[in-house]
């Protein structure tokens, strides 16, 4: 069972195969709260630069019963950027994965596509994906069951 920090430390290669090991699992309910993993940014970068997002920029995500989410921005926790929530086929393998589609409710956003799958009972693997290109992940979480 992987945890944050151990994703943090962990190259694109090994996350993209626990991504596409992982079954979608079911879509998430109410806030969570997030981690930006940019592997790209080598390891020690990858925690600065989780930790630089995660304290100014983007903390999560709150998803509604009736098929949509916020972004959780800035200290002020602010909720913004709409997206669409439900299951489809993933780009990286076509298998099913919870889809975060900002197409129809971002004008400015609507290049990026978000994709999940449940990597453990409490945390799941976010793709990143910017005008059909892959670009990072993310972890997501229930507040209440904070991970090392």
């Amino acid at each position: 069972m992987p945890t944050e920090s151990e994703l943090l430390r962990t190259d694109d290669k090994q996350i993209e195969e626990l991504f596409r090991n992982s079954p979608a699992g079911k879509t998430p309910q109410g806030p969570m709260e997030g981690v930006a993993i940019l592997p790209a940014a080598g390891r020690a970068g990858a925690w600065v630069l989780a930790g630089v997002v995660n304290r100014f920029l983007w903390r999560g995500k709150v998803f509604s019963p009736e098929g949509y989410l916020s972004n959780r921005l800035t200290p002020l926790d602010i909720l913004s950027i709409v997206a669409t929530v439900g299951p489809g086929p993933s780009r990286l393998d076509d298998q099913e994965c919870i889809v975060i589609d900002y197409s129809h409710t971002s004008l400015v956003f609507g290049v990026v596509r978000d994709e999940l799958r449940q990597v453990d009972p409490d945390l799941y693997l976010g793709l990143i994906w910017l005008a059909g290109h892959k670009v990072g992940w993310f972890t997501l979480r229930e507040p209440d069951s904070a991970q090392g």
